[in-house]
Order: structure tokens, then sequence, then C-alpha cells
């Protein structure tokens, strides 16, 4: 049975079991750990990664090599059979809850491939991440079946008695020097057997090994007999590369994007590391981003006329483009407001700044001058140190007012509700 070891945003894992329980380190034993720093300098080798963004590896005096987990969220596999569920620091009280707001938050997210999906009768509590994304696969793949497996031309490759289609001569000459009856032939067929489906039959059989949930389980069983006349993939990279989404095709859109993230295949942020393990993570900035940002154009768009990564206007002629999360404008354009969201835990101390940073507010100075506005939010996520709602403003000497939101994830509409009593009534 595999070990799920659950950390949060910013935790550190060690190997060193000493300092468990006096630090609040996340213990990893000594050989998955060594797998999982192998995995992360697999990230840093990767062109497409950055392993600073995901983890950071450093040595602590007295208790040796420790690993920071940063702003990214989801799950680590490793060969050891070890899965580290990394989770949100989410303003919440347990972590079933936690659980729910990620989901919630992460339909939001532009590349993820289920958009519609009821979190609240989904059994978060118990339910690892992992077992949670197969359920959503399982749903994708029985919308298809639902509606019926489509069948299509495609292409075939096959030793004939009969000549049909192309004649690969090269392959034809290695197999059939003796056999001058038969013909190896590249033609066409209609049917099930199209790249889609063995894809999709392929990713079911590798959930079928890995899933340790019955009710998953049971689902993919039950897939699996619908795609008994489908081959499995035998080259995934190729098959991707043949896959078609048109009008036919457009219901398999979301099964196929959860394919390449389960194949090990380029999918947002999912990497595979070979012999050590793969990972599946999501950035919080951007999900925070997609979350606030869906939200508002729900919530504000009765008064003003909202603009999700405004590009409108450049700091220097043309070069190095302004593109603020968030921009409100009334609609005779008298007021514009500059709302910016920020995945970060702030500290509630005056001395520190509350932990803003200073390019951010360099950056929050910037959009005023180009807008032509003193009305700017930094949108940060809700804290306990925060729950208490207070208000916080920086303003500069010309004028510039930077206003801080503490925004509570969980009671995203409520908390909206706030912000926009605080803009006042649109002239």
């Amino acid at each position: 049975m595999k070990k799920i070891i659950e950390v949060k945003e910013f935790d550190v894992i060690t190997y060193n079991r000493e300092f468990e329980k006096d630090t609040g380190y996340v213990y990893l034993d000594p050989k998955s750990f060594q797998q999982l720093e192998q995995l992360i300098l697999t990230f840093n080798d990767d062109e497409q990664a950055d392993a600073i963004d995901f983890f950071t590896i450093t040595t602590r005096r007295h208790v040796g090599k420790i690993i920071r987990v940063k702003n990214y969220v989801g799950m680590i596999h490793l060969a050891t059979g070890v899965q580290i569920e990394i989770l949100p620091k989410i303003h919440s009280h347990t972590t079933g809850d936690i659980r729910k707001i990620f989901l919630k938050m992460l339909k939001t997210l532009k590349d993820f491939p289920t958009k519609v999906f009821n979190e609240s009768h989904m059994n978060t509590e118990s339910m690892p991440l992992f077992e949670i994304f197969i359920h959503l696969y399982n749903q994708e793949v029985q919308q298809i079946v639902k509606k019926g497996i489509k069948s299509a031309y495609y292409e075939m490759e096959n030793n004939l008695n009969v000549y049909k289609g192309k004649m690969l001569f090269n392959e034809h000459i290695k197999r059939n020097l003796i056999h001058k009856e038969r013909f190896y032939m590249r033609y066409d067929e209609f049917g099930v057997n199209r790249v889609e489906n063995r894809l999709i039959k392929s990713t079911l059989l590798q959930l079928l090994k890995q899933s340790t949930n019955a009710e998953n389980v049971k689902q993919i069983r039950q897939l699996l007999d619908h795609f008994e006349l489908v081959d499995s993939s035998h080259n995934y990279e190729k098959d991707f590369q043949l896959v078609v989404i048109n009008r036919n095709s457009k219901d398999y859109k979301n099964a196929i994007a959860w394919s390449k993230v389960f194949l090990n295949n380029r999918s947002f942020t999912t990497f595979s590391g070979g012999e050590f393990g793969k990972a599946l993570l999501f950035p919080m900035d951007r999900i925070f981003e997609a979350y606030v940002g869906l939200h508002i154009s729900k919530q504000f768009s009765d008064e003003w006329n909202v603009s999700l990564q405004d590009k409108g206007f450049y700091l220097f002629e043309n070069r190095f483009s302004l593109r603020p999360d968030i921009v409100l404008r009334t609609p005779d354009e008298s007021r514009c407001i500059i709302i910016d969201t920020k995945w970060k835990v702030l500290t509630d101390s005056t001395k520190k700044n509350y932990g803003i940073s200073q390019a951010d507010m360099y950056q929050m100075y910037a959009y005023a001058k180009k807008y032509r506005t003193n009305e700017i939010y930094l949108v940060y996520p809700m804290n306990d140190q925060f729950e208490k709602m207070k208000e916080i403003q920086f303003v500069s000497d010309d004028g510039v007012r930077v206003n801080i939101f503490m925004l509570d994830c969980e009671q995203i509409e409520n908390s909206l509700l706030e912000l926009k009593q605080r803009f006042g009534g649109v002239v």
C-alpha cells in the first residue's frame, strides 16, 4: 500500500528523525528523501522547468540537508512508493476543507482540463489529490461513453495477403523476402480503434494499476469494457501528435488533456523524472489570479467594465508591457481601478511592511502613473493573522494610494462584496 506524506506550501522536509517534532519539519525516510532530491535536480536540468520555483535544497546546521516546498501544489510520486501530497496554505479549519477550496480554485485555471464538477459531492476529506484527479478523469471518459465512442479513419500498418493502400518497401523487403505472397502495407481503416481511444485505453490501464481507491478501480473496470475493441497505444508521443480535436471529437478534448498528464507527457506543470519519480504540480499564483479574476468578472460586470490581463500600456515606448491582473473602468471611463493578485502569506508586522515586497510596490506605482489612477488594490489571501479585517493603505508623497485587501478564498463571494463596497458607488 502506498504511503502518503502530506505537506503544505513552504513546509520543510527532512530525513533527520530527531528534528521532526522539535522543529515542525516533515520527516521523509532517507531513501525517499534522496529520490526527491534527485527528482528536483532532474527538474533543474529540464529546459522547461526551473526547480528553484518548486523547491529549495539547502543544508542546515545540526540537521543536514533540508528541502523547502515553495508555492506549487499537487503531488509527487517517488519510486519508493511514497506519494507526497502538497496542499496550499489556505485560511480554513480542516484539511478536508482545504482540499475542497483548492479544487474550487483549480477549476478556474485556464489549462485545467475539467471545468464542471461539484467538489461538494466528492469525499475530498479522505481522498488523496491523485485519486481525486483519477475520479475527474473517469467522469470525462464516462461522458464520452455516454455520448458514444467515436469512430474515425485511422492509419494502419500490417503484413497483408492483399494489396491495398501504400506499400512500405523497406519493411516489405525485410519481412517478405521469403513470403512472396504478402505485402507490407500502410492503409486506412474505419472504426473505434482511432488514436484518441487508444490513448484513453492506455490511460485507464495505467490508472487501474496505480489507483488504490475502490470506487475509482470499479469505475475504471467498467469503462474498460467499452474499449474492448480498442488497442492500447504503443507510442504515446507519436499518438499524441496524431490527435485531432474537431467537431467530431470535441468531447475528447478534456480526456486527452488528462491522458497527457497521466501518461507522462508534458501538460501544464507536469514532469517525469525517469527512475526517481514524477510530479504533477500547479502554480498557486496563477490559480489565485484566475480564481479572483473569474469571480470579479461575475460580480462586478453589472457596474464596471472588467479587463483581465489588460494590455493597454507600456513602461517605455512600446517596450516592457504592463499587464495588471484586473482593470475596472466605469462605462464613461471616469474612474479606473487596478487590482493585482499576489499569492503570499503576509504577516501582521508594520516594521516589516507586512511582508509586502518592495518590487510589488514599484509595480503598483508604475500602474498608477501609466493608468493615471490612485485607486490601486493589492489582493492577498486571508490568513489567521488578518482574520479580523483591517484596512491597510500606503500613500506616496505625490498621492498614489495602494490599498491592501485580504481575500477569504473559502467565502470569496462575500469577501469580494466587501471589496466592492470599499469602492463606493459608480457615478
